[in-house]
């Protein structure tokens, strides 16, 4: 049974990438819930604009998830009223590019790598311990269908969130003993600034993208994220899997010498 005290004290969650799209509908939603929340992200602006709509609610770290000192350093000197971590959502990352293999950018591909993959782990790492050592806690991972499924294009996107699954599939194994929980949620098709970044700033070309669709919304997702977070302490969702409607898996590609 949990403490009566744990259940009064008010809850804190970190959230990386926070300036936008998944992560600002988790900060918004936690804090209108009664959480205190930290948001990381590299847009200072933004971050003041949380800041001053939610006040002494909202703590902001102006900060690359790719910088593994930067991302320690902050974590260790949190201020005392939010420096235990209740839940943590690795949310910070992004696709860039829908070239294929061959054609895609070497740059494009380390940025996927240093954020959906490094970021994660500097965070999950610097955070963890004193979840480990309070016996409480929740970890949830922002992964993608694209972890699961490949599509033209996805290449090294796709291959980032494979890692993001397994991962989580392994802080639990690791954890066996405690009761600190890990989840992974695996989105399609949202319709956020995600395509906006992945065509390096292309709005035309991103609203192309969803044109005709019913995608997923921030706000979609942020409850997903909330609905896990409030079950039971006993109970670990290990992943769920989610998409629009409008979306669905297509059969495999095969090629045939007419098609040339």
């Amino acid at each position: 049974m949990v403490d009566g005290m744990e259940e009064k004290r008010q809850k804190t969650a970190l959230i990386t990438g926070a300036t936008s799209g998944f992560g600002e509908a988790c900060a918004r939603l936690f804090i209108a819930e009664g959480w205190k929340v930290i948001t990381t992200g590299r847009r200072k602006d933004r971050l003041a604009e949380l800041r001053a709509e939610f006040g002494s609610a909202c703590h902001t770290i102006v900060q690359d998830v790719r910088d593994h000192e930067m991302v320690k350093i902050d974590i260790e000197n949190l201020p005392k009223e939010f420096n235990t971590i209740d839940l943590l959502v690795n949310n910070a990352g992004l696709a860039l590019g829908l070239e294929p293999s061959h054609k895609a950018s070497m740059d494009d591909w380390e940025t996927m790598v240093d954020t959906n993959i490094k970021g994660l782990l500097y965070y999950t790492r610097y955070v963890l311990p004193g979840m480990v050592q309070r016996n409480s806690g929740h970890i949830i991972n922002m992964g993608s269908v694209a972890g699961n499924w490949p599509y033209p294009g996805g290449n090294t996107y796709g291959a980032t969130k494979a890692f993001v699954k397994q991962f989580s599939h392994n802080l639990r194994s690791d954890l066996k003993g405690s009761n600190v929980r890990v989840s992974n949620i695996e989105p399609g098709l949202a319709e956020t600034e995600f395509s906006v970044v992945r065509f390096h700033g292309n709005q035309a070309k991103a609203d192309d993208f969803y044109n005709g669709t019913q995608p997923l919304s921030g706000e979609d997702i942020a409850n997903i994220v909330y609905w896990l977070a409030t079950q039971p302490p006993h109970v670990n969702v290990n992943r769920i899997e989610v998409m629009p409607v409008c979306q669905s898996c297509g059969p495999f590609q095969i090629h045939r010498e007419q098609d040339s």
